[in-house]
């Protein structure tokens, strides 16, 4: 079997994860990865037993037998590595959300259409089993026009935490619904109106609530709020309700499919994204990845998402937060 030789920019918590996923696809030699932190480097370097370890990308870009990337780092340290990646011939996987302004949302599309390597943002909740039985539900025609849809994505208060300074739940976590929305219609946002709680010490708010309207008619609301108690049992209450005029859809995913309650209280494990499963990374990242090394393998570019969608969905939240601040209703487009 064909290995495609991958490195990894950027070692934080989900670069990590990315290491665990591409570990256990046999498509996969993991080659290489990079931070700047050298002691990170080294702990994930001996982790996965990956042998070549830079702390600058253009050093790892330079690399010839590198033939593809994730990157993830930070979401306003997208712009440069992916364009620097994708000029160098590499095949990317970029994390969402895309970046941290429009104008380099711009800047990856374009250097994204002139490079010959293929190019993926990463939306999970694309490669979800249940959201991708809604998709193929709608467009069979099983619920009509969609004309509402409702989203929420809601945390505890300690995970919430421990980003909240670098990333605010608007654009953190209401990404991945503002895509399913706009990809389950088919339409993307016209206006927007939304509102945000801030009650800790924290760059960013607790909670946002979000209103859209889409050039298809439908009005969309999607919540994410990053303050549940502590105690909560779960890492992420998720729902997405569905309204058509035929039908209706409602997925109720990760609290509560499975509870496991024992001396020290109870608790929900992950089921969907990235279960541990006899050993080995299972689930919606290693699916995701896999679908974009076996493009990698077989000449088939990605068409799950595109990166203009991408770039919609960070558009709209972008606007969102604008409106959070103004406290007035944003047009897009």
């Amino acid at each position: 079997m064909r290995q495609v030789k991958y490195g990894v920019i950027g070692l934080g918590w989900f670069g990590e994860k990315h290491g665990e996923a591409l570990s256990a696809l046999p498509q996969v030699d993991l080659h290489a990865v990079c931070t700047r932190t050298e002691s990170r480097l080294n702990e994930v370097g001996d982790r996965f037993g990956v042998a070549k370890r830079f702390s600058s990308y253009d050093e790892m870009l330079a690399d010839p037998e590198i033939e593809a990337v994730s990157i993830t780092t930070m979401w306003d340290q997208h712009v440069e590595p992916a364009v620097a990646a994708l000029k160098a011939g590499k095949h990317v996987f970029l994390e969402k959300p895309m970046a941290s302004t429009v104008a380099d949302c711009d800047a990856i599309v374009e250097a994204a259409k002139a490079a010959s390597g293929h190019f993926m943002v990463g939306h999970i909740c694309r490669f979800n089993p249940r959201y991708a039985a809604a998709k193929q539900a709608v467009a069979e025609g099983r619920v009509g026009r969609i004309i509402s849809m409702y989203a929420r994505r809601n945390l505890p208060a300690w995970v919430g935490a421990s980003v909240l300074d670098k990333i605010g739940p608007i654009i953190g976590d209401g990404v991945h619904d503002t895509d399913l929305m706009f990809w389950m219609s088919e339409s993307r946002a016209v206006s927007v109106y939304a509102q945000t709680v801030k009650f800790r010490d924290h760059a960013h708010p607790d909670l946002g609530q979000v209103m859209y309207r889409l050039e298809s008619g439908a009005s969309c609301i999607l919540e994410s709020v990053w303050c549940l108690p502590d105690t909560t049992p779960f890492q992420i209450d998720e729902r997405l309700e569905i309204v058509g005029t035929e039908g209706s859809i409602s997925i109720h995913d990760t609290h509560p499919n499975l509870m496991i309650v024992d001396r020290d209280g109870s608790r929900c494990p992950d089921t969907t994204y990235w279960p541990d499963q006899r050993g080995e990374c299972r689930g919606a990242l290693r699916d995701e990845l896999e679908y974009f090394v076996n493009g990698i393998v077989k000449g088939d570019r990605p068409t799950v998402i595109t990166p203009e969608e991408s770039r919609e969905a960070v558009r709209a939240c972008l606007a969102a937060e604008e409106s959070a601040r103004t406290g007035e209703v944003v047009k897009i487009g």
